[in-house]
């Protein structure tokens, strides 16, 4: 039994949660999730946590939103309370697909000053300067350079427009809700009104070129005629300004900071480099050497079968299981480029290697939806697989995942319960699950009593 710690688990899997309290020979500790009716996340810890290890289990799956922050509630709570250590333990880690990329390499895009040389533009930049509507106003450059035409030719235009108002009043006037009436009988139109001239101003500014074209004077036109509605133009971003990403990586490691985070504990990163945008330490477990035990001990015959690896960015994961077992290994790769379809091409998917006549074994940290798996289940059997196998992690499984595995190629799919999997379960036949709570457990253990977790990662 371990002294001196608390396990919280939260709602999103209450069985992991209790296989890793078995494992520590604890009990989970009292606390009250529930939510209001208007849908805020309402949580009470019922036991003390003042100067104890707390570790705080909750996985991504599901409603990852709700799921999120419950935690984030959580971890404020007992670092309200006193706690001396807080250890956020995720094993599938939220949003950890949406890694903060930039919208090139080359960083922010510049763009030349229209109508400026680099000798008049200023040399710390060489001529280059964020573009911007209307641009910055600067010694040596023209005021309101966003107009094309400049303002001499708007106080123009304003003017030229007013003359032809005042030549068609009887006409505009004629219209009882746009006139007002003195005690001489003389019609003062709307547009002579301080209030209206204001109006009018941007009125015109906004539409004089439009007016000019189609001939409409006046602020009801010519006759009395309603003036055509013009619909904003499409946005369009303009030069020198490019579309970001979200920053979903930072966002998600400085609310877990905040919140009172001093560890975190996941496994199987989507993206490796999600570790450095935390400023508290984080134990990237691996899920590998579950995977490589069950084709050591399930699958017949495992020397002659292939490693798989689905896409280019997993096959540094494929092949390490590959190097460890001494087997052969082939990857699939995603051609993007418009070619011609072969017979050996699956839409956008061709094989790099030689499965006929063997077991096929795909690896993969995630599947989702599942369709990358799937195609490329249907490529390996096209190819002269015997049977396919597919070893995921985190089988997340959403959507018509489950349906769409059980109408593909694939003979069997493995998935850690990094997620709750009762209901996959239900649904699929081919769907076998590994346990994943000893080796938090173990880990949770380690952390606690300052040891080195160094030995779950050894393949040997």
């Amino acid at each position: 039994m371990v002294r001196n710690i608390v396990v919280l688990g939260g709602t999103s899997h209450p069985q992991l949660t209790e296989t890793i309290c078995n494992h520590l020979g604890i009990p989970p500790a009292k606390m009250l999730l529930g939510k209001f009716a208007v849908g805020e996340t309402r949580v009470e810890i019922g036991e003390s946590v003042r100067g104890k290890d707390v570790f705080i289990i909750q996985s991504g799956g599901g409603k990852v939103n709700d799921h999120l922050m419950e935690l984030l509630i959580t971890i404020s709570a007992c670092q309200t309370a006193s706690a001396k250590r807080i250890t956020a333990v995720l094993p599938l880690f939220p949003y950890s697909r949406q890694s903060d990329i930039p919208y090139n390499k080359t960083g922010a895009p510049l763009s030349k000053v229209p109508g400026q040389n680099s000798s008049s533009s200023r040399s710390s930049t060489n001529g280059y300067t964020f573009d911007s509507r209307p641009q910055t106003p600067y010694p040596g450059q023209p005021e309101s350079a966003g107009l094309s035409n400049g303002v001499d030719s708007l106080h123009h235009q304003l003017g030229r427009l007013k003359t032809d108002d005042r030549r068609n009043g009887a006409s505009i006037t004629s219209s009882p809700a746009r006139s007002n009436t003195t005690s001489e009988g003389h019609a003062i139109r709307r547009s002579d009104t301080l209030e209206s001239q204001k109006s009018d101003k941007s009125e015109h500014f906004n539409n004089s070129h439009h007016a000019a074209v189609n001939g409409v004077h006046g602020a009801n036109g010519v006759n009395g005629l309603a003036k055509p509605t013009t619909k904003p133009p499409a946005f369009e971003p303009q030069p020198g300004y490019k579309q970001w990403v979200a920053q979903a990586g930072t966002l998600i490691a400085d609310l877990l900071t905040c919140a009172g985070a001093d560890h975190v504990i996941t496994m199987d990163l989507h993206d490796p480099q999600y570790q450095g945008f935390f400023d508290i330490p984080v134990d990237n477990l691996y899920g590998r050497h579950l995977l490589r035990k069950y084709i050591q001990y399930s699958i017949p015959d495992y020397q002659g079968a292939v490693i798989v690896s689905p896409d280019a960015g997993g096959a540094k994961r494929a092949t390490a299981i590959a190097d460890a077992l001494g087997m052969p290994f082939a990857l699939i790769h995603k051609e993007r480029r418009p070619t011609q379809i072969t017979d050996r091409q699956n839409a956008t998917m061709m094989l790099v290697g030689n499965v006929a006549d063997r077991t096929a074994i795909l690896i993969d940290d995630l599947a989702d939806t599942s369709n990358t798996i799937t195609r490329a289940a249907k490529l390996l059997k096209k190819e002269g697989a015997t049977k396919v196998y597919a070893l995921l992690t985190h089988g997340i499984l959403s959507g018509d995942a489950i349906d769409r595995i059980n109408a593909s190629a694939l003979d069997k799919v493995v998935v850690t319960n990094s997620v709750d999997q009762a209901e996959h379960l239900r649904r699929c036949p081919k769907l076998e699950v590994l346990e994943v709570g000893n080796v938090f457990a173990e880990a949770i253990r380690r952390v606690h009593h300052g040891e080195s977790i160094s030995v779950l990662f050894d393949y040997n």
